[in-house]
């Protein structure tokens, strides 16, 4: 029986501000220990908010899977969300 819970850790983002139409974007991730892996795809982005906190969500694709980047704009932190 597959285990449908997603997991989130924390992770580094390289993130291009201020382009264009898009204010910020997604390059690549890179989980703790593991190399760097490129974002292929962003699919959509939208906020949601933590109490006076706002998360910005980006679903994007990776290779061949789907991840939810989030961040954090108080603390600045990114965190990765898998299925």
């Amino acid at each position: 029986m597959k285990n449908n819970k997603a997991t989130s850790e924390r992770v580094e983002v390289m993130a291009l501000f201020g382009y264009e139409m898009t204010p910020c974007q997604p390059l690549s991730f890179k989980k703790r220990g593991e190399t760097e892996v490129e974002v292929t795809e962003l699919l959509r982005t939208h906020i949601k908010f933590v109490g006076t906190a706002a998360h910005h969500l980006f679903d994007i694709v990776a290779g061949q899977a789907r991840y939810v980047l989030e961040f954090n704009s108080t603390d600045l932190s990114w965190h990765l969300t898998t299925a």
